[in-house]
């Protein structure tokens, strides 16, 4: 070995030694990671003293991490329920409770302040302040009886240094839990559930920026009866583009299935529920699944973590579930700010002084940031609170349902007792935002519907625009009363199904919206329930993981003629070939959903991307149905003014197709044979630290996964560009009223959210693969553990 060689040895050895250092420290530091992290592990078995409590409760965790929660009163019910929701996703609690109320920033840092502004203009944790008053003693009981469980807990473990290990991730404490905090995760679902104002503000920019041919194309029912509603808009434009953060809006349709078959149509002779609620997929579930069990109440299923009582499920008598209705319930108004004093507006002559509400922004790391939300008559100024205007002309402001006080825990209590339909519809009287289609089954064979929530009346429009906010002609004058809400009880169909469909037809005499979602999952649901008489839980089971897309039933044969139109040297003729061959379900080995869902995401990019700024693109609401209308139109021999400028359905329809194509290619190489929409399609569950770290995602988030379904199936699983499968069904249910001490259930990707637990992610397989579980509210329940709290008064 040379001079060279023998440096290099050297050198090697060092390395080798430095590696060997630097491997020892890596070890060490996972063992005491490791160790600090199992060392915040809930204590779920034994015994423990509570002394918050009256008398001894018991929870029997089952092997799927399902807490059932047995006390000899509802006040050790709610106490308990509290300090076991807060030993499972005490951090999932404090971060909803501080996105809602606008708080990030105080223990995330600068990052979080535009987050934090926007939902401290929109204002919840002041609604839920307004609804505490609202409620009831025994509401607020139950409240408070819930806040000291979770206090119990976040006391015992503040003491016994077992915090979630989150907190000593970011470096800070979490609060005392009230009350309030509570019902500002309510308003959240609220905001996650309830809104439409970005589709106001989108077609006031498309009035003000589009000749009035293209802009009438993005709406779904031009107002044609009000022109001085579109003469306002004009008049006085309030700016849209770059004024708001599109990232931070709920996924558009946020919806769900939901369906009720009477015993004239089951095997059983009673009826069978089903609800799948669409939402974010995230670790940990955005549910969480309980058992609630005392001498005054027997009832399971699911509730947002944070919140007390049982919101989706059944009791020993009765089940239901939900779907979004969707209605109109947040209008904007244009305001006109007095140009020396931009906290007076102007309303029927005369300058109207704003309330202005400090809402100073306290950054970790930095210093306090001075905020200010203004509330006109109508509501908070929401146009502004990116970047301010020096001197602004209009400005838009928010009316909202879920502003007002309401007293949703108030119908949810009631719900949990409810023997019957009729107790059940009253208790329904007090949920008011979000509205919600329910559904409802009662072992008496009941089967029933009703589109329950305030959805405003107003004087003039019907929210398709924001309208003028300085004349007392416009505003709301009440809502739909409660007895002419949408209803159905025992329909000769045998059943009743909801997917955010259009629930009403021209002669309800009141405006809900004209946004509805796509009708394909709806019209899926309700093919396979009219097909038999006979349907078993099983046969519920496989209908929400039906992958039918009845999207492509509609258009698929009409792009196609497009296609091969413009393909004159059938170039892509095996790519055709595959698609006419299709058996139009999106599974996971087939390549055709690949093909047909790239196209359907491309046209409306094509169409519209490079017309509109970035921002307002994103925030364009229903461009699935807008597209849609286009299509339509179009094929029907009517093409609009979007098409005829751009060339023509067919060019539009090709020049989607070759992008989309191109990108499978680039992606997945040229081989149509071995193209999978699986391997595109994929579901991962992310954490809200694994965007921190590619350490943290790699502990955090399961392994992403092949998945079948998409955003039209009734298997929903809506999907971002690059595939990744974000929005679904969290959790799945079905109960067969011939036997409610079982139901069936799915929810992903688990139960705790501890990295540690055996039930962190242990559902993911089981939600993909559509395994279900069952769980019971009375007989013997298969235990992984029992933990027993001794009242010590």
């Amino acid at each position: 070995m040379g001079k060279n060689g023998r440096r290099m040895g050297k050198w090697l050895k060092i390395l080798l030694s430095l590696f060997g250092v630097l491997v020892v420290v890596a070890i060490v530091a996972l063992v005491v990671v490791n160790t600090y992290i199992g060392k915040s592990k809930p204590f779920i078995e034994g015994e423990i003293v509570a002394e918050f409590l009256e008398k001894n409760v018991t929870v029997e965790r089952d092997t799927f991490g399902v807490p059932h929660i047995t006390a000899e009163s509802d006040a050790d019910l709610y106490r308990v329920q509290g300090y076991v929701q807060a030993q499972d996703r005490l951090f999932q609690m404090d971060m909803a409770r501080r996105q809602a109320s606008g708080r990030l920033s105080e223990v995330v840092g600068e990052a979080a302040v535009g987050t934090d502004k926007k939902f401290r203009t929109f204002s919840l944790r002041a609604a839920a302040e307004a609804s505490y008053g609202g409620y009831g003693e025994e509401a607020k009981k139950v409240l408070d009886w819930y806040a000291e469980g979770v206090n119990a807990f976040i006391a015992k473990a503040q003491w016994d240094d077992k915090l979630p290990y989150e907190f000593k991730i970011l470096g800070y404490q979490p609060e005392r839990w009230t009350a309030v905090d509570s019902l500002t995760i309510g308003k959240f679902m609220a905001y996650d559930l309830g809104g439409n104002w970005d589709s106001l503000a989108v077609r006031h920019w498309a009035l003000n920026n589009f000749p009035e041919d293209k802009a009438r194309e993005l709406f779904i029912t031009y107002p044609d009866n009000a022109p001085s509603i579109i003469e306002a808009n004009i008049a006085n434009p309030v700016t849209v583009a770059g004024r708001f953060d599109p990232g931070l809006e709920p996924p558009e349709f946020n919806g769900s299935n939901n369906w009720v078959v009477s015993g004239d149509k089951t095997a059983s002779g009673l009826p069978l529920l089903a609800d799948d609620p669409h939402l974010g997929l995230d670790t940990p579930s955005i549910w969480y699944q309980m058992h609630l069990k005392s001498p005054e109440q027997n009832v399971g299923g699911v509730i947002f973590a944070g919140v007390p009582g049982i919101i989706l499920g059944h009791n020993e008598d009765v089940a239901w579930g939900v779907t979004n209705v969707g209605p109109d319930v947040q209008d904007l108004y244009i305001e006109i700010p007095k140009p020396d004093d931009s906290t007076q507006f102007l309303y029927d002559g005369q300058w109207e002084q704003a309330e202005v509400r400090d809402e100073t922004i306290s950054v970790k790391d930095g210093e306090d940031i001075p905020f200010e939300v203004v509330i006109t008559r109508h509501g908070p100024i929401i146009s502004d609170i990116l970047y301010k205007e020096e001197d602004p002309g209009a400005l838009f402001s928010m009316q909202w349902t879920a502003l007002e006080p309401t007293r949703e825990l108030e119908a949810i209590l009631n719900m949990n007792r409810a023997k019957d339909w009729e107790g059940f519809e009253k208790a329904l009287e007090d949920f008011n935002a979000p509205a919600q289609n329910f559904v409802f089954a009662g072992k008496d064979g009941t089967i029933a519907y009703k589109a329950n929530g305030r959805i405003p009346i107003r004087k003039k429009g019907d929210a398709q625009l924001p309208v003028p906010g300085d004349s007392s002609d416009y505003g709301w004058t009440g809502y739909v009363p409660y007895d002419e809400l949408p209803r159905v009880v025992n329909p000769e169909e045998g059943f009743i199904a909801t997917a955010n469909n259009e629930v009403i037809d021209d002669s309800y005499p009141y405006h809900i919206t004209k946004m509805w979602a796509q009708p394909y999952r709806y019209e899926r649901i309700a093919e396979v329930l009219r097909e038999r008489d006979d349907f078993t839980p099983e046969d519920m089971m496989q209908l929400q993981m039906d992958q039918k897309n009845m999207y492509a039933g509609e258009f698929l044969n009409d792009l196609l003629g497009s296609i091969e139109a413009q393909d004159e040297g059938e170039k892509y003729k095996e790519v055709v070939s595959m698609l006419r061959e299709w058996d139009q379900l999106d599974s996971v080995d087939a390549a055709a959903p690949l093909v047909f869902h790239k196209l359907m995401k491309q046209l409306p990019i094509v169409m519209f991307s490079e017309e509109m700024p970035e921002d307002v693109y994103k925030l364009l609401p229903g461009k699935g149905s807008i597209t849609d209308q286009l299509l339509r139109a179009a094929y029907a021999g009517e093409p609009g003014a979007w098409i005829e400028q751009y060339g023509g359905v067919d060019k539009w329809v090709f020049d989607s197709f070759e992008q989309s194509v191109g990108d499978i290619e680039e992606q997945f190489g040229k081989k149509v044979a071995s193209w999978k929409w699986g391997d595109f399609h994929q579901v991962e569950f992310p954490h809200a630290l694994s965007g921190a770290s590619p350490i943290f995602e790699y502990f955090l988030n399961p392994k992403k996964q092949a998945i079948g379904g998409s955003n039209v199936t009734v298997q929903a699983a809506a999907f971002q560009e690059d595939g990744t499968v974000d929005h679904g069904a969290p959790w799945r249910f079905v109960a067969d009223l011939s036997d409610l001490s079982t139901a069936y259930h799915i929810l992903g990707p688990g139960q705790s959210g501890h990295m540690k637990s055996q039930w962190f992610h242990n559902q993911v397989d089981d939600w993909v693969q559509g395994n279900y579980r069952e769980t019971v509210l009375d007989g013997d329940i298969k235990e992984s553990s029992t933990l027993l709290l001794k009242a010590e008064r």
